[in-house]
């Protein structure tokens, strides 16, 4: 069995893309659309799960949430400042 939790999250950038889709001031709808967009197919709800860390992020998913975002995916880890 697979488990992918640490510290009860299933992510650790949920807070970083909240924090960075409100400084942009976005909605998640229009997030998950710029997602699309770029070619990952998302809903507004995974949104919304990924930020509280009930959603697994895969690698590619934090890499193009990094470009929509306009944030260094070492910041949405919490590796960079």
């Amino acid at each position: 069995m697979k488990i992918y939790d640490f510290n009860g999250k299933k992510n650790i950038c949920g807070d970083r893309v909240r924090e960075a889709r409100q400084r942009q001031r976005i909605s998640q709808t229009d997030l998950a659309a710029r997602l699309q967009v770029s070619g990952v197919i998302i809903e507004r709800d995974s949104i919304s799960r990924i930020e509280i860390g009930t959603r697994f992020v895969a690698d590619y998913e934090l890499a193009v949430l990094a470009s929509c975002l306009k944030v260094s995916v070492e910041w949405l880890l919490g590796l960079d400042n």
